[in-house]
């Protein structure tokens, strides 16, 4: 049995067609060179294009993009001034990116390419030894930096880089000391991190807390850093953009080299206010929430902002450029190919769980909701659940009675109704319209007792452990239910996939709830029987699902990592070439 496709209104139809305008030849340009290298793209590899496929994907990229605030724009730096060997100055936008994989067939060009290189070419390539800063309270940091490290390798080969936490790695004084402890007591209690994050978050605690932890770890934190000797020190963590800034510049002093500073901010929808030093020299951010804020918090400058998207996993890029766009022909085949790779029926839905790395938070309610409206509502899918660490949720839903879990399911559809007082009261932005009016309509037709098919649907429930090809499971999903972590979001907009937020921590990932919202891909309940049943709505209506992918792919920046560590790379070179003209004698 197969299920039903609800009737779309007149509203749906005008939406649609504002939203039709497809770039075809560009598709096709970009996907014939990036669908050769998809293969090997899983343990993200080491590549460089030639010119020609460079070139081809790269103005493809461009023509596709639909969001101009997610353009890495290269603002010039004040100290030391960054110039080109005439002593221009730099360009005012970053070329995009490109991901191609080494193959047989491009390797002579690449030879050829690596033969022409003139001797300035191969010295902007030169290798880096980079000083990431992040401490391991949540994946997103370590996460984070592992995606631009990967970049700054296949870009400037030869380049190594570490992985600081200057408040462990060091013997620093209480508080900082705990501060892992800390983040894994408080976000399990929404309610103790909320505390925390709020009273925290203001500009006469940031500066108790700038110096008081400067008197206590300066020195430590200065002899560590400089035990490293980086280039370039680029901070993925909040909390080490004010003392580990003063301790390089003090560094940068006494070796007389200067040393640029970076942060890269790894929050999508809001921030804590210890993001934003406007004195490091270049910030990078994932949105305009967040630039506002920068902003009005910080005092950051504009020319210190660099609008460049959230960095993820390089095997999201390669899955977005080989996908293009999932609502086409081809975008559905290259769906089903990955299908077949990961052995999921390509006759069926595919909804995708996950709780967060130790497969926490109601999933199991989820997953039992979800199961039981796709049953009852006749819609064949397969739903795969990501348990992480809890060995505990995969051996249950193994062993699972599912005809136990549909007889005690509710068909309750109040909740999918658009109500006035919800909507007052909710803190976050509320669901697109076009999501309301499905819901809308399912609710009708439920009142019209046509909710329970007469063949229930064919469902089936995959547990899984930790998944390390996650792009490749996205790309297979229909829809992705999660809590709200900002990675997260960012790997599911970049393949275009819609997504159902379940939860989110106090603070600052509230915001990226009202990213998904305002985006208009997704939805955010924290009800399971709710997110079943428009879980069920949404698989029911394809024109819907439709909209949402494309509204996901003009939020989602798949090669963020790569263009920030271009960025990064190549400033960071400028101003080793500074440092060079100094020693030299020249001014």
């Amino acid at each position: 049995s197969s299920s039903s496709s609800s009737s779309s209104t007149p509203d749906d139809e005008n939406a649609d067609q504002k939203e039709k305008n497809d770039t075809t030849a560009t598709i096709n340009t970009r996907t014939s060179t990036s669908s050769q290298i998809l293969n090997s793209v899983s343990a993200g590899g080491d590549c460089s294009p030639s010119d020609a496929a460079r070139a081809a994907l790269s103005s493809a990229f461009v023509a596709t993009s639909p969001v101009s605030t997610t353009t890495l724009k290269r603002p010039s730096c004040k100290t030391p001034p960054p110039t080109t060997e005439e002593g221009s100055s730099t360009s005012s936008s970053l070329p995009v990116a490109t991901n191609q994989q080494k193959n047989t067939e491009t390797m002579d060009d690449e030879t050829k390419e690596q033969q022409n290189n003139t001797p300035a070419d191969l010295e902007n390539k030169r290798p880096l030894k980079i000083l990431f800063l992040s401490s391991d309270t949540g994946g997103g940091h370590r996460a984070s930096a592992e995606a631009l490290a990967n970049q700054f390798q296949r870009h400037f080969p030869g380049t190594t880089y570490d992985l600081l936490d200057v408040w462990s790695d060091i013997d620093s004084s209480w508080p900082y000391c705990a501060i892992k402890d800390t983040y894994k007591s408080f976000s399990a209690s929404p309610w103790k991190w909320a505390t925390l994050y709020h009273v925290s978050n203001s500009a006469l605690y940031s500066k108790f807390v700038d110096a008081h932890s400067y008197y206590m770890n300066e020195e430590m934190i200065r002899e560590k850093m400089e035990e490293y000797d980086p280039d370039v020190v680029v901070s993925v963590h909040p909390t080490m953009n004010y003392v580990p800034l003063f301790s390089i510049r003090s560094i940068s002093e006494k070796v007389q080299r200067d040393i640029p500073f970076f942060t890269v901010v790894t929050d999508f929808g809001s921030g804590h206010c210890t993001w934003f030093n406007k004195d490091v020299d270049r910030m990078y951010l994932a949105s305009e929430p967040i630039k506002e804020i920068a902003k009005d918090r910080g005092k950051v400058p504009d020319e210190k902002i660099v609008m460049s998207g959230l960095p993820i996993r390089y095997d999201f890029a390669a899955q977005a450029d080989a996908m293009v766009d999932r609502t086409t022909p081809q975008g559905k085949a290259h769906q089903a190919k990955i299908r077949e790779k990961l052995n999921i029926d390509t006759n069926k839905r595919m909804v995708l769980v996950m709780g967060g790395g130790e497969g926490v938070g109601s999933l199991s309610d989820i997953v039992n909701e979800v199961y039981a409206k796709l049953r009852t509502q006749g819609v064949d899918a397969t739903i795969c659940v990501v348990c992480g660490r809890n060995e505990k949720l995969k051996a249950d839903l193994d062993t699972r009675c599912w005809d136990t879990v549909v007889s005690q399911s509710l068909q309750s559809y109040e909740t999918l109704k658009s109500r006035f007082w919800t909507k007052v009261m909710t803190l976050h932005a509320h669901r697109s319209r076009r999501i309301q009016l499905a819901l809308d309509r399912a609710a009708a037709k439920a009142e019209k007792g046509n909710d329970i098919a007469d063949v229930p649907g064919n469902v089936d429930v995959v547990p899984l452990g930790f998944v390390s090809n996650m792009a490749e499971y996205m790309v297979a999903a229909d829809i992705l239910v999660s809590k709200a972590g900002p990675g997260t979001i960012a790997e599911a907009a970049a393949v275009g996939l819609p997504i159902m937020v379940t939860s989110h921590l106090p603070g600052q990932e509230a915001g990226n709830v009202d990213i998904v919202l305002n985006g208009e891909f997704g939805d955010f309940c924290q009800d399971p029987e709710t997110i079943g049943l428009e879980i069920a709505c949404w698989l029911q209506d394809p024109q819907l699902l439709d909209v949402m992918s494309k509204k996901a792919k003009t939020v989602g920046h798949p090669h963020a990592a790569e263009e920030i560590a271009l960025d990064i790379g190549k400033t960071t070179h400028q101003w080793m070439e500074q440092n060079e003209l100094k020693r030299n004698g020249h001014p």
